[in-house]
């Protein structure tokens, strides 16, 4: 929409009688408030009001001010899987100004930051996600029965059974213009993938939300769970959020060199981008992988199928899966993000490390095409390969000492996003475990 009389047209010939004005909060979860659609105009000027002390990581205690969700006209679309509802994108104002919790507005001022050079981040999302059930002891299992292969990547009947399901969720997803072109059941028992189109990284990380809200509600009509915890199941590769990325001008990737010797196809940019992405790699980790539930994805060695999928290793690698930045020809994956992550802040540091290696000319050194998950401690050492941190604490002291990512994010959102999972990680280490009962309690 460019005008509030195209949004008034569109309302009307749609039907839509309730507008969700939807942001996230610090975790990346869909917020909303149901506006009626008479008063979209509101939403647009003033903002749709919240009490921000009863957000996630607003900083706002019960004394402040109000947390106004200012809608953004472009964003205004349906929601195919609710008639009658559109949804409008917002970022967050607090006295009226943009307001520097907000995850939307952090990953705005980062995409100032390129646009000084002419450049755009570009990002292609690869959401996982399992489908699931709960029995009456309020134990999850793949929503299939029958789902049950030791290696059920690709197979056509895991696929088939969840047509349904997937054919409404992407049916419901095209409608709102992503473009998804593939769609196939993952590694892990009742887990599947759908890619779209990619993005610049703004729209990227608008569609991503939006994925997730479609996922999870199509599920439950369905009577599924539809889940992007990081790791469900011990015994199974857990849930990714890879993120395919390049710089553009407008005309061209700026990341795309077709001379470079090493056949990675790389530019110099990409290759100092590169090296600020692995210099930062700790600190990225925190926000990429932000759960304890992170880590069990994040694990040295192999899965029960014979691949993690994930990255334990800061490293690149020509299409190596194994390594924590894969190099599809002419383009950068990092692997590291999960399905836990706020799209916003992840793209929006990522940016930050990324620029930090252009702005210091670092270099990503070389690159590795073997399974690195063959090697031993000794022998990743000898190659200088560093691991990822193996819980969320390690992460969480990776970021509070990484001035570049803690600045990006701005002072008063990563203290929050730090005191808010240095209280998970608290919790999580007083929780007395099943696997701990089992083990201890007639042990000594």
């Amino acid at each position: 929409m460019k005008s509030l009389a195209e949004a008034k047209k569109f309302i009307k010939e749609n039907n839509v009688k309730y507008v969700l004005a939807q942001f996230v909060d610090i975790h990346g979860v869909a917020k909303v408030k149901s506006v009626p659609a008479d008063h979209l105009e509101d939403v647009l000027k003033n903002g749709a009001g919240f009490a921000g002390g009863a957000i996630w990581g607003m900083g706002i205690e019960p004394n402040g001010p109000d947390y106004m969700a200012v809608g953004e006209l472009a964003t205004l679309s349906l929601v195919p899987w609710q008639p009658g509802y559109a949804r409008i994108i917002c970022d967050g104002h607090v006295e009226g100004k943009p307001y520097e919790y907000d995850s939307r507005v952090v990953l705005k001022k980062q995409i100032d930051r390129l646009a000084k050079n002419g450049w755009t981040l570009y990002t292609g999302l690869e959401p996982e996600f399992s489908l699931l059930r709960m029995d009456e002891n309020g134990t999850i299992h793949p929503f299939d029965p029958t789902d049950k292969l030791q290696k059920p990547c690709y197979d056509y009947k895991g696929i088939t059974r969840h047509a349904a399901y997937l054919e409404r969720l992407t049916e419901s997803l095209r409608a709102v213009g992503m473009d998804v072109y593939q769609i196939d059941h993952e590694d892990a028992n009742g887990q599947f993938e759908i890619n779209y189109t990619y993005a610049d990284c703004l729209k990227s990380a608008d569609d991503y939300i939006m994925f997730k809200m479609a996922a999870s509600e199509i599920a439950n009509e369905m009577g599924m769970i539809c889940s992007f915890m990081p790791k469900p199941f011990s015994n199974r590769p857990g849930n990714g959020m890879h993120m395919h990325m390049s710089i553009g001008d407008g005309k061209k990737s700026l990341f795309y060199d077709d001379s470079d010797p090493t056949g990675h196809g790389l530019s110099k940019l990409a290759y100092h981008f590169l090296a600020g992405i692995l210099a930062h790699a700790p600190a990225l980790c925190a926000l990429a992988a932000p759960t304890v539930n992170s880590y069990k994805r994040l694990v040295v060695g192999r899965s029960l199928t014979g691949a993690t999928w994930a990255p334990a290793y800061i490293s690149y690698g020509n299409n190596n899966r194994s390594t924590m930045v894969r190099i599809p020809y002419g383009r950068i994956e990092l692997r590291l993000p999960d399905g836990a992550s706020n799209p916003y802040l992840t793209t929006a540091a990522v940016i930050a490390a990324g620029l930090d290696g252009v702005k210091r000319e670092l270099d990503p050194g070389k690159g590795y095409d073997i399974n690195l998950y063959d090697l031993s401690p000794a022998e990743l050492k000898k190659k200088g390969i560093g691991v990822l941190p193996q819980d969320l604490n390690q992460a969480l002291n990776a970021l509070e000492a990484d001035k570049v990512i803690r600045d990006a994010l701005g002072d008063g959102l990563s203290s929050e996003f730090i005191n808010l999972k240095r209280m998970e990680w608290v919790e999580y280490m007083r929780h007395v475990s099943d696997w701990e009962i089992n083990r201890y309690v007639e042990f000594y």
